[in-house]
Formats: structure tokens, sequence, C-alpha cells
């Protein structure tokens, strides 16, 4: 299954403190419904359902590359995925 990496700021809030999780899916899309199944709120923080697609202020990273399918992106059973939020500052 692939692991995800949850971001630091949602960590507490959503999924007890948890940094990593296995969850199936073969791509993006499936990955972020399997994290909602186990994870109520998590699917809002990371898609623009207006859109049907990634939110702006987040980037998908899978086994190391930021990808710009986004939610058909494929993903191996053995893929690490992270969805990084926009850091605000300078």
């Amino acid at each position: 299954m692939p692991m995800v990496w949850i971001p630091a700021p949602w960590r507490e809030k959503l999924t007890a403190g948890q940094q990593q999780v296995d969850v199936g899916g073969e791509t993006v899309r499936q990955v972020i419904e399997a994290l909602e199944a186990r994870f109520p709120g998590l699917q809002q923080r990371i898609i623009d359902t207006e859109r049907d697609r990634i939110r702006h202020d987040i980037a998908v990273s899978v086994d190391g590359e930021i990808s710009v399918e986004g939610l058909r992106r494929k993903v191996a059973p053995d893929s690490e995925v992270h969805f990084l939020p926009a850091m605000a500052g300078g």
C-alpha cells in the first residue's frame, strides 16, 4: 500500500498525531478517497471540489517528484505520497 506522509499542521486535528499512514489506491484520487474514509475532513484540505482538482495551495509529491497530473497521477503499491501545503511568510 502507498505510504502517505501527513503534513505537520494536519496531524493533531485529523490523524491523532500520526505522521505517516498506509492506505490503498492506484491513483492520487483513490489515495485521497481512502484517506477521507479513514480520516474525515482530510479531503477538503487537498481537493478543490468545485473544480475537481488538487487545491492551488497544495503540491503533491509521489516518490519524490512533484506531480503535475493531479488526481490522475498513478501511485504504485510501494510509493511515498506527500501533500505539501504552501507556506506563508517571507
